[in-house]
């Protein structure tokens, strides 16, 4: 023995190449790469070895046969386990073979949970896509709220630690409404138009609305005095609303409310003292007007002109020509101009009597009696209790051409016309049917009924 042992150390001197061969040649199989199970031959003749295991991200568990010492000795049962987060595939125990070669091949590989499905409208972005202890935040679109658990990690058992979360709209709409807006009413109104442009609403989800609705009057409405509020309400396609509201204030400029001057009427325009109002004023018969016949109210809040009162007509019967006369009544009273060659007349007297039993319907018709008695240079003309010389008598029947002889009457209206001509009598209904069909009667009838003016008989 120790003579062979003496020769196989001179062969090594002699020849390192040929010592190199046979220890290949006597190894048996390389150990495979660490993923799968190695194996080697035994090193002695006699005693076949298989090759050391190693696993990748798992543990080894081997026991020798009778207690052997070596633990890749034919016959050696290994166990293999798999570390957290890996899975075995192959068998959970191996036997080293006669054949030098292990009952099977073995590799741990690393659990991976179901691939996460993404969100509509969000998604999500994982450390280790969807292996063991990878971590998987979930985040969502602009306008969107993500609804479950932000975060989720794949556990040993293969699946998430929590639910997949979605991505919902829950944000409202946003929408902006203009500013307050006041306005002054317009001149000789209670209103004014107001206009501004539609908001526009949007949503900060996928940018679709579904509806949009205005309460309250629509732009360009002319608005009456006061506080007015305005709302607009938009919905997008999840249902959330968005709301806006603004006022819209309307002040009407006042003047103050005037009154109608004793003895007589006031119509007014608009409401009577706002701005741009107008108040005419006008008086009951036997009264004339005094003053400013219609007043403004202007920008500053002040009336324009004079405050109007009404005084008794004072006729003067001193004027030099008929046309001086006549002029005093000019838009003021109406003529009834009665003419009898003599006192005496018995269609004169007549008349005279039922004019005075209508003196009401005469004065609620401005209607003043002059009376032409006589031939000149006996002629005497009355208006009322004023006498007026025959001269100018004599000159208001010619300019009238009334006849000197025979009784008549001539009926003549505010601007001077020549409306009507009696040669008999006439009853006043019938006379004041007539001058009710007057155009400017009626609008003085429309003003007699608003202040309670009438006659009971």
């Amino acid at each position: 023995a120790a003579s062979a042992t003496h020769g196989f150390f001179i062969l090594l001197l002699w020849d390192p190449l040929l010592f190199l061969f046979f220890f290949i040649v006597g190894s048996g199989d390389s150990p495979l790469e660490d993923d799968e199970v190695g194996y080697s031959h035994p090193r002695y003749k006699d005693t076949p070895w298989c090759s050391p295991i190693k696993v990748k991200y798992g543990d080894v568990y081997c026991r020798a046969p009778q207690g052997g010492y070596y633990k890749t000795a034919l016959g050696t049962r290994c166990d293999i386990r798999c570390q957290k987060g890996y899975e075995l595939y192959g068998s959970s125990l191996l036997i080293c073979q006669s054949n030098k070669r292990w009952s099977d091949k073995v590799i741990c590989k690393q659990k991976r949970c179901p691939t996460l499905a993404m969100p509509a409208n969000g998604g999500f972005k994982c450390v280790d896509g969807a292996y063991f202890n990878s971590r998987c935040e979930y985040y969502c679109s602009p306008g969107y709220t993500l609804k479950g658990e932000r975060t989720v990690t794949c556990m040993d058992n293969k699946a998430w630690s929590g639910r997949p979360a979605s991505c919902v709209d829950m944000e409202p709409p946003r929408i902006k409404c203009p500013s307050v807006k006041e306005r002054i009413a317009e001149p000789n109104k209670l209103t004014v138009r107001v206009s501004w442009e539609t908001p526009e609403g949007r949503d900060t989800a996928d940018g679709i609305l579904t509806d949009v609705i205005l309460k309250g009057l629509p732009p360009g409405s002319n608005f009456p005095e006061g506080d007015h509020k305005i709302q607009y309400t938009v919905y997008d396609r999840a249902e959330n609303k968005g709301t806006c509201k603004f006022r819209v204030k309307v002040r009407v400029k006042r003047c103050g409310k005037l009154n109608a001057p004793e003895n007589g009427y006031m119509k007014c325009s608009s409401d009577g003292d706002n701005y741009g109002a107008t108040c005419e004023f006008s008086c009951i018969g036997g009264y004339e007007l005094q003053g400013s016949p219609a007043r403004v109210c202007q920008s500053n809040l002040a009336w324009s002109g004079t405050e109007p009162t009404c005084a008794a007509m004072n006729v003067n019967v001193g004027v030099r020509t008929a046309a001086a006369l006549l002029d005093q009544f000019y838009e003021k009273r109406r003529l009834l101009i009665v003419s009898t060659p003599t006192a005496r007349n018995l269609l004169y007297r007549l008349q005279l009597g039922m004019l005075q039993q209508a003196q009401c319907g005469l004065d609620l018709r401005h209607i003043t009696v002059v009376e032409l008695v006589g031939v000149f240079p006996t002629l005497i003309g009355r208006i009322g209790a004023k006498i007026m010389p025959p001269a100018l008598a004599l000159q208001l029947r010619l300019l009238l051409r009334i006849p000197l002889y025979s009784f008549s009457m001539v009926l003549v209206d505010k601007h001077g016309m020549d409306k009507e001509r009696y040669v008999s009598l006439v009853m006043p209904v019938a006379l004041f049917n007539l001058i009710d069909t007057f155009p400017l009667r009626k609008e003085e009838m429309v003003l007699q009924a608003e202040m309670g003016q009438t006659c009971n008989t």
